[in-house]
């Protein structure tokens, strides 16, 4: 867990350097500085309120043990045996089975599942893929993931303006600088965000495993999910690709191509992991 946490770190300030360095080639030392001025700014909005926001492009309701006894309890026994507050839980009406939980830190943090997951999963598997959730919450994976996805958004949207301000400062700036920049920084802004995301589901795997005491069904699980969710699709993950990388599996459509750049690693390899976990 050390080696992850310490990855992450690693992955964090490259992305940090790389959104300075775009403002540097960009804009010389008023560029940076103008950047990272804008990372902060960002940052700050995504911390107070992604969580909100995602909620409400997905239309969740926020449910009790009255309106969804099951989904509840097991949110409140798991979180518990966490020592977790109690996070919200809502409950998505959507037919594709899926899952995420999202919150700025552990005191305010929410869970929230599609309809089609309570549908698909036995009881087992739903406890399991919930622990995966939870497991997010404790390592504080939405805030990471969501700071890293503001900011190579603001790379790519930097980059962009750079191909109207030209590259450099003042009498040096370039424009062929500025090509440059438009075409790699977001391709690298891309692939550091993938990288921190892969490693934060893997890790929520063997978190959740050990929380439900059950790598088995978390195994099973994933393959149910997997399997279903491609022939249903999420309109509201369509929409806003931006918020794909919260769910357990991989919701948007797309060619073999369009996997290789997303946000969540192999299924088949999470099973793996799992199952050797268990042996």
């Amino acid at each position: 867990m050390l080696g992850n946490c310490l990855k992450t770190g690693v992955l964090m300030a490259a992305i940090m350097a790389l959104f300075g360095v775009v403002g540097a080639l960009l804009g010389g030392g008023q560029g940076m500085l103008l950047a990272l001025l804008l990372a902060a700014a960002m940052n700050l909005w995504a911390y107070w309120f992604s969580d909100t926001m995602v909620l409400k492009l997905y239309r969740a309701r926020e449910v009790d043990a009255n309106s969804a006894p099951q989904l509840y309890s097991t949110v409140a026994e798991l979180a518990g045996r966490a020592g977790l507050p109690m996070p919200k839980v809502y409950l998505i009406d959507e037919a594709q089975p899926n899952a995420f939980a999202t919150g700025r830190n552990p005191e305010h943090a929410a869970v929230a599942a599609t309809a089609g997951i309570l549908q698909l999963l036995t009881a087992r598997e739903l406890r399991a893929v919930l622990a995966h959730e939870l497991s997010h919450v404790r390592h504080r994976d939405i805030l990471t993931s969501t700071v890293t996805a503001s900011i190579a958004g603001a790379i790519s949207t930097l980059a962009h303006f750079g191909m109207f301000l030209g590259g450099g400062d003042g009498e040096r700036r370039n424009p062929l600088v500025a090509l440059l920049v438009l075409i790699l920084a977001p391709i690298a802004a891309v692939l550091i965000q993938l990288a921190i995301s892969r490693g934060r589901e893997y890790e929520a795997d063997r978190g959740g495993a050990e929380l439900s005491g059950d790598p088995h069904a978390l195994a099973d699980a994933l393959a149910k999910i997997d399997r279903y969710a491609q022939g249903l699709p999420l309109e509201t993950a369509e929409t806003h690709p931006a918020t794909a990388h919260l769910m357990i599996v991989n919701p948007l459509s797309g060619s073999a191509l369009a996997g290789m750049f997303s946000t969540h690693p192999p299924t088949e390899e999470r099973i793996h992991r799992l199952l050797a976990m268990a042996a």
